[in-house]
């Protein structure tokens, strides 16, 4: 133990400036698409869609990041992490850009699942090069990561907000923000870990691999029990994360009838109290266990919505989704440390089946709450939310206690 501590004391200087290289890639991962997000809005008008063909069309997003999120690591294998997650990040920005400008709604379909296919690779690819730089460093700091992509969902929704409240054209903002963080990204890029180092040999499992013989081993049937309620549970954090993405704005402006640039603050509010639970994650988690954290969130997602929901204001809806965010903070970074740790299972290859299939809830949510919202209301198609937060507090228990929490972090 005492080694331990002397070596996290003593990080390399090559390893921190690559832990702030991944930072900025996470980063640049939050703060693109969130620049589109309050607009949405704007384009649905446009375009004069209802919400189900609205829910269809921003369904693409996820559907191409499902259909792209296989191959992520065989691509990542090849190529190398940082270099899959650096141009990804500049594709994701020029889909991002056609989709604010498209002509029709499937000008906006295409658009949107070319830059979902690209953001599998992006996230994938981020992953696994914080989990290389985590292992250099001998102790979890995956948390703050995913935090940092929350502060770049922050400042990606800010931007939005102010640019429609200053008129900025849509074109002209879109491009700014894929421009500003495509730089940022190649700047990065140049101070990642290298390709092939004293660590690669862990690469290609961390990655996800791409050859058969990590998926060979037997695996029982109490492991894939768990890895389908992780999955579940990593479900759960998307299913709030779209409804923050795909409806916050949409009802806010259109069932309650607040500003556009106030509208954006529904989802602006979500992220920005996930970005605190991430950035109190892991002390929460060494102290608790993560069974415990991801209950009190599962509650609070439910308890939270729930009220803003039954009682619909505008303050209150913003809260209620800046409880949710809260609440959900740990559930997805928790289902992936979890699934790469799950005995049975190649390093890499749980990460990889949770990453790709937690993108189900970003694919289903949006069709299935546009649908319920043209039958009856948008207020009704949004107890998805406090229905996620059940779901977590139900399936919570396969997550590690605080004595296994500690031990995974000692």
């Amino acid at each position: 133990m005492a080694v331990e501590a002397r070596s996290r004391a003593a990080a390399d200087p090559g390893d921190r400036r690559a832990r702030v290289a991944v930072a900025a890639l996470f980063l640049t991962n939050g703060a693109l698409f969130a620049n589109l997000l309050p607009r949405y809005p704007q384009i649905k008008a446009a375009l004069g869609l209802d919400n189900a063909t609205y829910g269809l069309a921003v369904a693409a997003f996820p559907a191409g990041a499902i259909v792209a999120g296989l191959a992520a690591g065989v691509v990542i294998r090849r190529i190398g992490s940082a270099q899959v997650a650096v141009t990804g990040t500049i594709l994701t920005g020029l889909a991002v850009l056609v989709a604010g400008l498209s002509p029709s709604v499937w000008w906006l379909g295409v658009a949107l699942f070319l830059g979902g296919a690209t953001d599998a690779c992006t996230d994938v690819a981020q992953n696994a090069h914080g989990l290389r730089v985590q292992r250099r460093y001998g102790r979890s700091i995956i948390n703050s990561f995913h935090a940092v992509w929350s502060g770049g969902a922050v400042l990606g929704g800010a931007m939005a907000a102010g640019a429609i409240a200053l008129g900025v054209p849509i074109g002209v903002h879109l491009g700014v923000s894929a421009a500003l963080f495509s730089g940022v990204a190649l700047v990065a890029l140049r101070f990642c870990l290298p390709r092939h180092d004293a660590d690669s040999s862990a690469e290609p499992s961390a990655e996800g691999g791409g050859s058969r013989s990590r998926l060979r081993p037997k695996v029982s049937p109490r492991i894939a029990v768990i890895v389908t309620a992780l999955v579940l549970i990593a479900i759960g954090g998307t299913l709030v994360e779209d409804a923050g993405s795909s409806w916050a704005a949409v009802y806010l402006h259109g069932s309650l009838q607040a500003p556009a640039a106030l509208a954006a603050t529904g989802y602006i509010a979500l992220v920005a109290a996930q970005f605190v639970g991430r950035v109190l994650g892991d002390r929460l988690v060494d102290r608790f266990g993560q069974r415990a954290v991801a209950r009190t969130g599962g509650a609070l997602v439910a308890a939270g919505m729930g009220l803003a929901l039954a009682w619909p204001t505008v303050a209150g809806t913003i809260a209620g989704f800046a409880a949710a965010g809260l609440g959900v903070a740990t559930l997805v970074p928790a289902a992936m440390h979890e699934a790469d740790e799950l005995p049975g299972l190649r390093p890499g290859t749980g990460l990889t089946l949770v990453s790709w299939l937690m993108r189900l809830g970003f694919l289903l949510s949006p069709p299935l709450v546009g649908l319920v919202a043209d039958a009856t209301s948008l207020r009704v198609g949004l107890l998805v939310v406090p229905f996620a937060g059940v779901l977590v507090l139900v399936l919570a228990g396969v997550l590690h206690g605080r004595s296994g929490a500690a031990s995974s972090n000692a």
